[in-house]
């Protein structure tokens, strides 16, 4: 028998991780469209699969999301919720969702509605084709962001490219990752590592798929400035040691400047080109060298305050139950049906009889 038919007749399971925020209003007709994709089909590449779970967490947003997800669970019987104690972010709530999944793939998407989860057949070809562990969406459109986060993220790009971020950056959150490279991956990842840093240690090498981004649903995306330059700062510090590298090039360059400006200057003073005031070029000096070593240091902290972090044993994230099904859930359903009790009590007593006068 040959191989292609082999491939063919084999089935891949997928397990989809959504990390749920807002997703009180766009999860329902995510949620539809993945419905078309639970039952076996085939690839355009041959190759037939079947997404077998679908692993919603929620990361305690500020809507009711956490109701959406119980009923699209009673609903569908491949959805599994997955519930953190509290907002531990988008990368948390995804090592969350991989380390709760047991299909062969993983593919981790948005709830937002712009990954189209008909594109999962593409990337599973990719995947198999290049035999590739980690497959990244590559959008072909423009994102439909401002063009200010646009440009920004370029910015990012070509810097993390600098900082050597990977063998190569097309870093997206629509990926698809071999389900036992993710669920290892989720084991060990620890407080402030970057997700897709972290894939680089354990893959030796990733592919792209192509693929179109759709407009978000359920309004704009929750990702401020703050929070972006937060997660950028976090994937260029888990990055490796090519920053500090470049703080040693950016001190030598300090250091043969110095050299520089202190030889023009006694050779100015030497030929009495140079007034008695040095004030100007001491304070340039101070400056530049005082800057430079507080930009040094500054990387160094973070550097440091990571590793405080990993050894204090901060944890990523905290997997609970069903916080309407715990003790305060409860507690809160108890108080509500006493409520409800008393209001009905009160509505069905006898009204007093009048006094006689």
């Amino acid at each position: 028998m040959n191989s292609d038919a082999t491939t063919a007749r084999i089935e891949h399971t997928v397990a989809i991780v959504v990390p749920v925020y807002r997703g009180e209003q766009v999860l329902p007709a995510l949620i539809e469209e993945i419905d078309r994709s639970t039952t076996s089909r085939v690839s355009a590449g041959g190759n037939r699969f079947r997404v077998s779970e679908v692993v919603l967490v929620h990361d305690v947003g500020p809507d009711l999301s956490d109701v959406t997800i119980r009923t699209l669970a009673d609903q569908y019987d491949y959805v599994r919720p997955v519930w953190l104690s509290r907002n531990f972010g988008q990368h948390a709530a995804t090592l969350a969702g991989m380390s709760s999944t047991s299909a062969d793939w993983i593919v981790t998407m948005d709830e937002d509605g712009q990954h189209d989860p008909e594109a999962i057949g593409s990337m599973l070809d990719t995947a198999l084709a290049t035999r590739a562990p980690v497959v990244y969406a590559e959008p072909t459109n423009a994102p439909p962001h401002s063009f200010f986060r646009n440009l920004t993220s370029r910015m990012a790009h070509w810097a993390a490219r600098l900082m050597g971020v990977g063998p190569n950056y097309r870093f997206h959150s629509f990926r698809l990752v071999l389900g036992e490279t993710g669920r290892g991956l989720a084991a060990y990842c620890g407080e402030s590592v970057y997700l897709d840093v972290a894939l680089t240690w354990v893959v030796d090498r990733t592919a792209t798929c192509p693929m179109a981004m759709r407009e978000e649903r359920g309004g704009r995306s929750g990702y401020s400035p703050r929070l972006l330059a937060s997660h950028f700062w976090r994937m260029v510090l888990t990055s490796g040691t090519r920053p500090l590298r470049l703080v040693a090039l950016f001190g030598a360059l300090l250091g043969f400047g110095a050299l520089v400006l202190t030889g023009w200057v006694v050779w100015s003073r030497l030929t009495h080109e140079v007034p008695v005031q040095g004030w100007t070029s001491v304070m340039v000096i101070l400056l530049v060298t005082s800057g430079g070593v507080l930009f040094s240091l500054g990387i160094l902290a973070e550097y440091l305050a990571i590793a405080s972090k990993s050894a204090m044993g901060k944890p990523l994230y905290l997997v609970v139950s069903d916080p309407a099904e715990g003790p305060l859930g409860r507690a809160a359903g108890e108080e509500a049906a006493a409520m409800q009790v008393n209001a009905e009590t009160a509505g069905r007593a006898e009204p007093a009889l009048p006094t006689q006068g």
